[in-house]
């Protein structure tokens, strides 16, 4: 935790929204913080001076102001602020002069923010205060993997009592967090694993004392959407000493349109890195969808079950299991480390098993087939006569992390 009083970062046009920001930085101040303040506007002046110019960041960004302005556009030159703003905010974190970040935008401080808070790592508190928090047109790729959205009501234009509510309320929760946060230490190596709820996968509950008794720490990631999102964003920093996926049904669900995504780079970023990854394909016969909106045309001829009013799942035929297949493997194919892919041919999810209601054993030998056919040479494919909540499962998966331990491809932790 942090003892002395904690520095935020506030990023914000202040041509347009200095009064907003300095009533940000007002009650940073009086709950005892310190505030450095960073200007990405382009054509206007602040009220007052800045910590950060806006000069400042465009030449961090390899540019000044006069080409932003004439570059083409905002869209153009708010590109431009970004990458300034991010190559700033990582030296500020680097020397040590901030404990965390506040945003606060439209949509262009918004597309402007989600770069700021995604060249800080995990641990840094990133605060993103929009009047599209939340919108689905934010992309699950450009998410931090902790990063913290709060809706901007009523802050089009000008302070109001509403807005003011959002905004001290945003106050607070960055400083607090600056205050209570406990930075992820790296005494231990860290794993990554995917799951669900145990009610459909169960793997998590013997792996995950096995692998911290070989001096592991594990985190498990809910595969629904973000938590894949997370699990990708964290791979792709190489965060992990080895990953366990086991849950990739975020792939079929960006294969097939759904909005509950970890977006298109599911299933590559532990592979693009170099990191050992042991994968297998939990609920891949699923495509869950937002439960409040209609089945899309496409996939309505599907059984389909509400799992919740938040969430429904399709169950694939044979055809799109295939294709589901067919998909893993392309992804598979990029990784440059090394790969096992474990097949459960007694099936991928609670439900699927002999007398389950999703049991489909003509499907489940389709997809599996389909999978050994065209899983990429990097990839050894391990099929095991088992379902993925047997405790063959788990034991064929520390098996191969066990001969990784022994063969070095997996560094064993220091005592």
């Amino acid at each position: 935790m942090t003892a002395v009083a904690p520095t935020i970062l506030l990023v914000g046009t202040f041509d347009t929204k200095n009064d907003e920001l300095d009533y940000v930085a007002k009650v940073i101040r009086e709950q005892g913080g310190h505030v450095l303040s960073m200007d990405v506007s382009v054509l206007g002046d602040p009220g007052g001076p800045t910590d950060i110019s806006k000069h400042e960041v465009a030449e961090a960004a390899g540019s000044d102001i006069e080409t932003v302005i004439a570059g083409g556009g905002e869209n153009c030159a708010m590109q431009i602020m970004a990458r300034g703003a991010a190559a700033l905010t990582v030296k500020l974190h680097h020397a040590g002069r901030i404990n965390g970040v506040l945003v606060l935008g439209g949509t262009m401080g918004t597309d402007l923010a989600l770069d700021v808070c995604n060249a800080l790592p995990l641990g840094v508190p990133k605060y993103i205060v929009s009047t599209v928090s939340f919108s689905s047109m934010i992309p699950a790729e450009r998410l931090p993997a902790d990063i913290q959205m709060i809706l901007w009501a009523g802050g089009l234009y000008g302070l109001n009592s509403v807005c003011r509510a959002s905004l001290s309320q945003a106050s607070g929760a960055v400083l607090g967090a600056a205050r209570a946060v406990e930075r992820p230490e790296r005494s231990r190596p860290l794993i990554g694993m995917t799951s669900f709820g145990k009610s459909a996968l169960r793997y998590m509950v013997p792996l995950k004392p096995a692998l911290e008794e070989r001096g592991f720490d594990v985190a498990v990631f809910h595969a629904t959407g973000m938590g894949g999102r997370a699990f990708e964003s964290l791979a792709s920093q190489g965060a992990f000493a080895c990953v366990f996926d086991f849950a990739t049904q975020e792939v079929t669900n960006h294969l097939f349109g759904s909005s509950v995504t970890a977006g298109d780079s599911r299933l590559t970023a532990a592979g693009r890195a170099g990191t050992p990854q042991i994968v297998a394909p939990g609920c891949y016969d699923l495509v869950d969808l937002v439960g409040w909106q209609p089945v899309p045309e496409p996939l309505a001829d599907l059984p389909s079950h509400a799992h919740n009013r938040l969430l429904t799942s399709v169950v694939l035929d044979t055809d799109r299991r295939r294709a589901t297949a067919r998909c893993h493997c392309e992804k598979l194919a990029q990784a440059t480390g090394p790969t096992a892919l474990i097949l459960p041919l007694g099936g991928c999810g609670e439900w699927d098993r002999p007398g389950g209601d999703l049991h489909d054993a003509a499907g489940l030998a389709a997809f599996m087939n389909q999978m050994r056919a065209c899983a990429p040479d990097c990839a050894k494919v391990h099929p095991i006569d088992a379902h993925i909540n047997d405790p063959a499962f788990a034991d064929a998966a520390l098996a191969i992390f066990d001969g990784w331990l022994a063969d070095g491809t997996v560094e064993r932790p220091t005592p």
